[in-house]
């Protein structure tokens, strides 16, 4: 996969895709508990050694990540990147699973059970964790695959019992598990190959006259995609969490049965005519799987600003960022009233109960003077903006008839001004609906009892 397959692709339609290509060989990394993580490439590009260091959003592993090959097994990085939560095509959990072939077969195996023979044909196998369990004989021919290995490598196909204990001899010097399988006289092996929700079928005929169909000469071309390959490749993508990218492996012999021996993951080769659209596909299967894993950054909505309120007893403090010097206003009269509240309720406030027209609000004993200091003012009933403060200190208000009745001449009648927030009375509880305005003016009532009352409970 070429990284200028990806020019011109974005995410969400509007971020760019970077692409870092290089083979495990050449990739090293750092992974921390806190998430945090780097990978880092050393290679040589056209004679000139390349270092670079970066942090991936997502992978896509298109290279077998074990084998037994000298220098070729990279389960280390795997981990390290499941370890840094790196999301990938496929998971790391199932490439990781994919690295002990016998590890797979049983996944197969659990499938041929369920389906049964008739609608998942898997070929027999046997399972020798080392040399020395390889004492019975099996039925001849037989196919011996040494250890995991990919490509046609540690397959040797044994006709006698002799062949048999030469091989086993073999096996004890790798000090690994072996497999071993009925040779089938094939007629040509199939392929069956998932890409996201893209189906393929292909023949591969030996010309060569090779047992091994991928070593030597061969004819391959595209057969038709029926509901019996279908349920083969649909049950094998499902193991292992799900594979997004795999092919299924099998054989028709000459008795005129197919059998499965082997499944793949990501790292499958491409094959046949339509390379360019099964590469195709892999990039638009990646970008659709970043679409749904890289979310958007969210943009921070802008806020209202809203003004701060201080209780009266001064025990919760103003943060300094908020504070404004100003001077409480002298006695002016009455109470200074929110310009919306009446616009919301047309009727004017009345006096509770017990103080008749007129009459002054001055309890029995006077209360000492209250020293200056900053005073809340209460805010006005707009929609938007921060909230308005009362007239300025020198500005007079003019009493309106509508509060003509109430107590105008004590200078202690001008804790009413601070008593919406003396009493954390919030806009919403003096500004209802015209529908519940009758409720509204009950509440406002009861609360301007409750606040007169603890005024002048002293």
């Amino acid at each position: 996969m070429k990284t200028k397959c990806f020019r011109g692709k974005k995410v969400h339609g509007e971020y760019d895709i970077r692409v870092e290509q290089a083979q495990f060989s050449e990739v090293n990394l750092i992974a921390h508990a806190d998430g945090n993580y780097s990978v880092n490439v050393q290679a040589f590009r056209n004679g000139t050694k390349v270092a670079r260091s970066f942090k991936p959003d997502f992978v896509l592993v298109r290279q077998h990540s074990f084998s037994m090959a000298e220098n070729e097994d990279f389960r280390n990085l795997i981990i390290g990147m499941h370890y840094a939560s790196i999301p990938s095509v496929n998971s790391l959990e199932s490439i990781y699973n994919f690295c002990d072939k016998p590890w797979v077969f049983a996944q197969l195996v659990s499938i041929y059970r369920t389906l049964g023979p008739e609608k998942f044909p898997l070929i027999e196998q046997t399972f020798y964790p080392n040399h020395k369990e390889m004492l019975t004989l099996p039925t001849f021919p037989v196919v011996v695959k040494i250890g995991h290995a990919h490509s046609g490598m540690g397959k040797v196909k044994v006709d006698n019992h002799y062949d048999f204990q030469d091989i086993a001899s073999v096996v004890a010097l790798t000090q690994t598990y072996a497999t071993t399988e009925p040779y089938i006289d094939s007629k040509y092996d199939i392929r069956i190959q998932k890409i996201g929700n893209n189906y393929k079928a292909y023949m591969r005929t030996s010309i060569s006259g090779n047992w091994k169909t991928n070593t030597g000469s061969a004819m391959l071309e595209q057969i038709a995609m029926t509901d019996r390959y279908k349920l083969w490749i649909d049950s094998c993508s499902e193991m292992f969490g799900g594979l997004d990218i795999c092919a299924v492996k099998a054989v028709h012999g000459k008795d005129g049965k197919d059998y499965i021996f082997e499944v793949m993951d990501s790292a499958m080769p491409l094959i046949g005519e339509h390379q360019v659209e099964d590469k195709q596909l892999i990039i638009e299967l990646v970008i659709s799987r970043m679409n749904q894993l890289l979310s958007k950054t969210p943009i921070p909505s802008p806020q209202k600003p809203t003004a701060t309120q201080q209780p009266q007893s001064g025990s919760a403090k103003e943060p300094e960022s908020n504070k404004v010097p100003s001077q409480r206003p002298p006695p002016q009269g009455g109470p200074v009233q929110p310009q919306g509240m009446q616009s919301q309720s047309q009727e004017p406030l009345q006096p509770p109960q017990g103080f008749p027209p007129g009459h002054s609000a001055k309890p029995s004993g006077s209360l000492p003077p209250r020293p200056p200091g900053p005073a809340t003012q209460p805010p006005r009933a707009q929609a938007s903006g921060p909230s308005s403060a009362g007239p300025p200190a020198d500005t007079k208000t003019e009493p309106s008839p509508a509060s003509a009745q109430k107590p105008q001449s004590h200078p202690q009648l001008n804790k009413s001004q601070s008593l919406t927030n003396a009493f954390n009375f919030t806009e919403s509880s003096f500004f209802r609906s015209s529908v519940n305005e009758d409720e509204a003016k009950a509440e406002t009532i009861r609360n301007l009892r409750k606040s007169f009352a603890s005024l002048f409970s002293d």
